[in-house]
């Protein structure tokens, strides 16, 4: 049975050029799509919402997300990144089950979810076994989000006589059988790509293989990239201008997305770009513990858009709006200290407009996920993943410029309404998740948690 739906909007912020951004109009939407825009929509709907006093936008784009880390919350707040990868990869996550996958995927998608995100790219690289992936896919499907699931897998020590997972290609027999089963359709909610290692973090001969197979399966391939240069791999291992090689080979493409990438000289940044690859920055997660500026900069006076998102609430937050401000005013004062170096400051006009950076967390992590053809932009024909925020709070009244106000004023606590796929999941300021569930789900991710710090022997500072 077809359901209208008719959204009588404040402020409408498409992130559509051909839209704009519009006052007092209405949104049609007709079962999970977006049918109709515009100010003067006289229609019979099956239920029509008051958000008269409401910024009414797309849902927000997490492009990469350590969900599955969701019950270690800030406890890495002072580590930096050798830390991070000793205490989290090398002792904590060996001692993960499926069950912590699990509850960790599923209250880390309803935090996103509460916050005003509609989509993640859940790059879920800790997994040791089938059980492990169906468990986390279970936990993203119960939260009602959209999700690019990003079968990763773990990176233990190795023990005597061990192959180190540096020489592990993808374990090719569990990508096949979540393709051919539940993650073979493409335009469900839950998706499939391949969070590899490359050349970063594995050897040059595991990346070739990891992005055949990728291209093999028609998958999306994301891969955590520094300087191109792997410091765990012995010196007659090591691959000059790496990236450069898999292009070559015909590896890269639209279909591959690069993280971080801080310390990629920009000759590999611009071969990287040309060839088609989308670029994501964790800013907050980058400055919170290394030297280089994000990419931000570089990527986009290259004349591609990039990506953002939140990495891990283990070190940073997970708000997406706090990514925006982060993201915006680190790539402002770049700029500006990059002029006064050049003796060209003051700057004559701001440097980069927050428009864009609504963008960057719109249809700039679409593009990233290869989704740009259905979410991203409040668009006719795309799907009703939307959000409204509540403008009356008082961090946000009055709303003058309703873009200003979601970039430099909002928070999740603002969010009001959140649909996915044209169902709600999240109105009236509650998530749309059983109190029951949702009650039982706190107390098992504690307990998940606690025993987790336990046998890893971290002890809380105010235990």
């Amino acid at each position: 049975m077809v359901k209208r739906l008719l959204i009588d909007c404040g402020w409408i912020v498409s992130v559509d050029p051909a839209i704009g951004d519009l006052k007092d109009a209405k949104i049609l939407i007709v079962d999970d799509k977006i049918v109709e825009i515009g100010v003067n929509i006289e229609v019979e709907a099956d239920e029509s919402i008051d958000a008269s006093d409401l910024i009414v936008m797309p849902g927000l784009i997490n492009a990469h997300l350590h969900t599955w880390q969701t019950g270690t919350k800030s406890i890495g707040s002072e580590w930096i990144s050798p830390d991070y990868h000793k205490n989290m990869h090398s002792n904590m996550a060996t001692r993960f089950t499926a069950e912590d996958t699990y509850l960790g995927n599923v209250m880390g998608a309803l935090n996103q979810i509460d916050n005003g995100t509609t989509t993640i790219l859940d790059w879920c690289h800790n997994l040791r076994d089938l059980e492990m992936a169906e468990r986390a896919i279970d936990g993203l499907e119960e939260s009602g989000i959209r999700a690019v699931f990003g079968h990763g897998t773990a990176k233990p020590p190795a023990g005597e006589g061990e192959v180190p997972y540096t020489h592990v290609p993808h374990p090719r027999d569990r990508l096949e059988h979540l393709r051919n089963t539940r993650l073979s359709n493409d335009d469900a909610l839950v998706t499939l790509a391949m969070a590899i290692l490359g050349p970063d973090f594995g050897s040059f001969g595991v990346a070739v293989k990891d992005l055949q197979l990728a291209k093999e399966l028609n998958l999306l391939s994301t891969a955590h990239v520094w300087n191109g240069y792997n410091k765990n791999l012995p010196e007659n291992e090591h691959v000059k201008d790496a990236h450069i090689r898999l292009g070559e080979m015909g590896l890269l493409g639209p279909n591959h997305n690069i993280v971080h990438g801080c310390y990629l000289p920009e000759d590999q940044i611009r071969y990287v770009v040309d060839q088609g690859c989308s670029v994501t920055s964790t800013v907050m997660c980058e400055m919170h513990g290394h030297g280089a500026f994000p990419l931000m900069w570089v990527v986009r006076d290259m004349g591609a858009m990039p990506s953002i998102a939140t990495d891990t609430n283990t070190l940073v937050a997970e708000d997406m709006f706090g990514e925006i401000r982060g993201a915006l005013f680190a790539l402002r004062f770049q700029i500006s200290q990059q002029a006064r170096f050049d003796g060209d400051y003051p700057l004559k006009t701001m440097s980069v407009n927050s428009r864009e950076a609504l963008e960057w967390a719109t249809i700039g992590g679409a593009k990233a996920l290869r989704l740009d053809d259905k979410i991203g932009s409040l668009t006719p024909g795309k799907k009703a993943d939307i959000i409204m925020l509540r403008a009356s709070d008082t961090n946000l009244y009055p709303v003058h410029e309703p873009v200003f106000a979601i970039t430099d004023l909002a928070t999740g606590a603002n969010v009001e309404n959140v649909m996915i796929d044209g169902e709600f999941r999240k109105r009236a300021g509650k998530r749309l998740y059983a109190k029951t569930k949702y009650k039982k789900l706190r107390s098992d991710i504690s307990a998940s948690a606690n025993r987790l710090m336990e046998e890893s022997n971290y002890r809380p500072s105010a235990a």
